[in-house]
């Protein structure tokens, strides 16, 4: 049905899936009905029409479970609020494990979801085969039960979605297609369809697996691929009761869903078919894929197997339909980078379904109150990169994401698909050196360096896997001699002009007019005091800055950074392409650096975190007195053309200190061993830098900065600080984040950071505590606290300050 377009809206959104309706539907009800939803073709004609319809309410995070949940809530009201039935029934779900590392990762997941709020129950295969009668249990070690998962139909909850947002005011136009966009700056001021134009302040892209091509028309880059996605449809099976929990056995890359006593059995294979790079028809409307027998038998033969019925019964529909998948397995939500009135909302990786309440609820959030209304960072769009909307890349990675729903979620596992893209001018080397390269942002970083005996590849486990040891060599040299880091993936913005210092400071909590040849290590915050971006901030001249980031962080950061400095005479440049950064780290660097150049680098002339240009060798280098490890060390930055050369001085001369290479896994446990924080871990824009424990970076007395107003309304004490923690034995349990944190019997908290900490000799942490009175030091050290790892509870010790080096000495020597 195409209906006449107004001339203008507030928000056009593009795409009229179940995300699109729900997006329409949650601004309605924040009160914005001037709202547009264009279709292309009819409503759930993409994916959504052929989704299996389940609705789980565990995801990996705490807030995307929250978002999970609150789907799980509105479904089950959207009929009595609408009058159109979404067939949602609440059956539960259950994931089996076939070996014991399944079981671990199903105790830990189980941990999680009591903590989440999600009640679970951890099975045995007498009690999964009440829930399932006929299934061969037969090397079933167990499985997880979570009662509240449901199912609903697709199709009739996006129509629920649709009556109720139109119920506010807001217009459904079907039969349009988007042609292009007018544009001022950085914003879009009009959408261009066949039918004519419409006047906007804000626009929403969730066309599905047409978002990538709709992007391209403002250029911007958003990685997502379609896949084919498997399924059958049996014939009625009298072995079937209605209500049966869908039943998920990943291990055989199967799940089971009885369906009006069918059974729908579908699959995440380890290697998928992705499906036209070039681009989805608007023709492929209700669109299905030819079959493909061969690449679905081996679910299918393992599946009859596992559920005897299955062998003898009638397929009434082998079904293939393409689903898009990202780079990393999780959905793109939030402001299109480089524009800012353009949001995202694609790429849901076959749990469009059960995300579509959630992730509608807090876009429209998002849109109408200019930030996000609780921490999104592990879907917000801002994470992506533009090499990887590249065609090639995006179908060999796409080839693994989609089995990757299903494979183990190995702690440290590294993709196997499209690497190589981003290698820094010393990888060769690395490898020479013996690294074990992993990938983050694109980059190839050296995580580990292999010992004589250990194989140069992963052996993944949840206990301590084999590069243990070879970790434990690295640590040891940077606590007692010195190591070298590649850092050649940190991002570097050089900023730069008459209002630089005005506009840093603006931006910055901390004071950044400080004198040239200083470092400052800062936060960006938002207008709600919470932390943007985690940064170092070097003045190199009265007028000239360097910014330094975090490599996952590089284009959110530069993004904001370009965002603030726009009504600034500034000019921001990202010059990591050109910019190398060696780390020369541990009580032996200065001793070092000493010999390696003419210049004065004694504590008095280059004091802690202070800067200065160094001659080393033939190039010209900036030594950056800080560390990342706790202890003393040199962020040494060149032009990356030198890189070679002076790696190449460094190795000659660091065999007299017996110099160690080190890897980001060696880092990260010196970091979390110090109580340093980690932005996406530790801290993210719901955090201030009071709750994170660094409120010492922020300046006060600074007239006005962005976020200061917030700080300045923050009351003391704080119910919930991040806290350091160890383990009080010295076993070797491997703890990561998100186990959950016991004050007796009570839930106080989450681990955001954790490891095995080499130089404290124990499991080490950092943790967000609650606590209604007040998390303060005397109520730390009154309490006993424990942490759940896979259902058993072991005694740890808690402090604001960190454990290892409290004082800083080292660091500061």
């Amino acid at each position: 049905m195409t209906t006449a377009l107004p001339s203008s809206a507030q928000v056009v959104i593009i795409g009229g899936g179940i995300v699109g309706c729900s997006i329409a539907y949650h601004l309605a009800r924040l009160g914005v009905s001037d709202v547009l939803l264009i279709e292309q073709n009819q409503l759930t004609a993409g994916t959504t029409w052929h989704a299996a319809g389940l609705v789980a309410q565990l995801r990996a995070t705490r807030n995307l479970t929250q978002l999970a949940k609150y789907t799980t809530d509105l479904f089950a009201s959207l009929e009595q609020e609408t009058g159109q039935a979404t067939g949602y029934r609440q059956t539960g779900s259950i994931s089996v494990a076939l070996n014991a590392q399944r079981m671990t990762e199903l105790k830990r997941q189980a941990g999680t979801a009591r903590a989440f709020g999600v009640a679970s129950e951890i099975i045995d295969a007498t009690e999964i085969k009440r829930y399932w009668p006929g299934l061969d249990t037969t090397g079933l070690h167990g499985g997880i039960y979570i009662p509240g998962d449901a199912q609903t139909n697709p199709v009739d909850t996006t129509r629920a979605l649709a009556i109720g947002a139109r119920q506010r005011g807001v217009q459904i136009s079907e039969g349009i297609a988007v042609t292009g966009f007018r544009t001022s700056g950085r914003t879009v001021t009009v959408v261009e369809t066949e039918v004519g134009e419409v006047a906007t302040k804000q626009v929403v892209l969730a066309a599905g697996m047409w978002t990538r091509q709709l992007a391209a028309l403002l250029d911007l880059q958003v990685p997502l691929q379609a896949a084919e996605h498997f399924y059958i449809v049996t014939e009625a099976l009298v072995d079937l009761t209605p209500g049966m929990p869908t039943l998920r056995i990943p291990d055989e890359w199967a799940y089971y869903k009885e369906d009006a006593g069918k059974l729908l059995l579908g699959a995440f294979e380890p290697r998928a078919k992705p499906w036209s790079p070039e681009g989805v028809s608007r023709d492929f409307a209700f669109g299905t894929l030819p079959e493909d027998i061969d690449h679905f038998a081996p679910v299918l033969e393992a599946a009859a197997r596992r559920y005897p019925p299955l062998q003898s019964a009638g397929i009434q529909t082998f079904f293939n339909g393409p689903e898009s998948f990202t780079p990393d397995d999780r959905y793109l939500l939030g402001p299109a980078p480089s524009m800012d009135n353009v949001f995202v909302a694609a790429g849901f990786n076959s749990i469009g379904i059960q995300s579509s309440g959630g992730a509608g609820k807090v876009l429209a959030e998002w849109i109408v109150a200019g930030r996000p209304p609780m921490d999104l960072w592990d879907v917000d769009i801002r994470r992506t990169f533009s090499f990887q909307a590249n065609r090639d890349y995006l179908v060999d990675r796409t080839e693994e994401s989609l089995g990757l729903l299903y494979a183990m979620h190995w702690p440290y596992r590294q993709y196997e698909t499209a690497r190589g893209a981003r290698r820094g001018p010393l990888h060769d080397q690395m490898i020479r050196a013996g690294a074990v390269m992993g990938e983050l942002a694109g980059w190839e970083r050296p995580n580990w360096f292999v010992q004589p005996g250990v194989a140069p590849e992963y052996d993944y486990s949840y206990g301590p896997q084999n590069w243990f040891d070879c970790c434990r060599a690295e640590c040891d040299a940077i606590a007692n001699r010195a190591a070298l880091f590649d850092q050649s993936s940190y991002p570097v913005y050089m900023v730069e002009g008459n209002e630089a210092l005005v506009c840093l400071n603006q931006i910055s909590a901390n004071n950044i007019d400080v004198a040239p040849g200083s470092i400052v290590y800062t936060q960006w915050l938002n207008e709600g005091g919470g932390i943007e971006a985690d940064v170092t901030i070097t003045r190199l001249s009265e007028d000239q800055f360097m910014v330094v980031s975090s490599c996952a962080c590089e284009g959110r950061d530069y993004d904001w950074l370009q965002q603030h400095a726009g009504s600034h005479q500034v000019s921001v440049q990202n010059v990591t392409s050109g910019m190398m950064m060696i780390g020369l780290m541990g009580p032996q660097s200065r001793d070092l650096l000493a010999v390696l150049t003419h210049d004065d680098v004694s504590s008095q002339a280059l004091p802690y975190y202070h800067s200065k240009e160094i001659e080393l060798g033939y190039a010209r280098v900036r030594a950056n007195r800080l560390s990342y490890v706790g202890e003393l060390g040199y962020e040494l930055y060149m032009p990356t053309e030198f890189a070679a050369h002076v790696y190449e001085r460094i190795i000659d001369h660091g065999s007299d200190i017996q110099l160690s290479h080190a890897g980001f896994h060696a880092m990260n446990v010196c970091r979390i061993e110090k109580g340093y924080r980690h932005f996406g871990h530790d801290i993210s824009d719901e955090t201030t830098p009071q709750a994170a424990g660094l409120g010492f970076a922020v300046d006060m007395d600074k007239p006005a900065f962005n976020g200061r107003d917030a700080l300045l309304g923050i009351e003391q004490p704080l119910s919930e600080r991040l806290v350091n923690f160890v383990l009080q034995t010295d076993d070797t349990v491997m703890i990561y984040h998100d186990e959950p944190v016991f004050c007796g019997d009570q839930m106080v908290g989450m681990t955001t950071s954790a490891t095995y900490g080499f130089r404290l000799n124990r499991a080490v942490g950092i943790a967000s505590i609650s606590h209604a009175d007040g998390v303060t030091k005397d109520w730390l050290q009154n309490q006993a606290f424990e942490i759940e790892v896979a259902g058993e509870r072991f005694p740890i010790s808690v402090s604001l300050g960190p454990f290892y080096d409290p004082k800083s000495l080292r660091i500061k020597s």
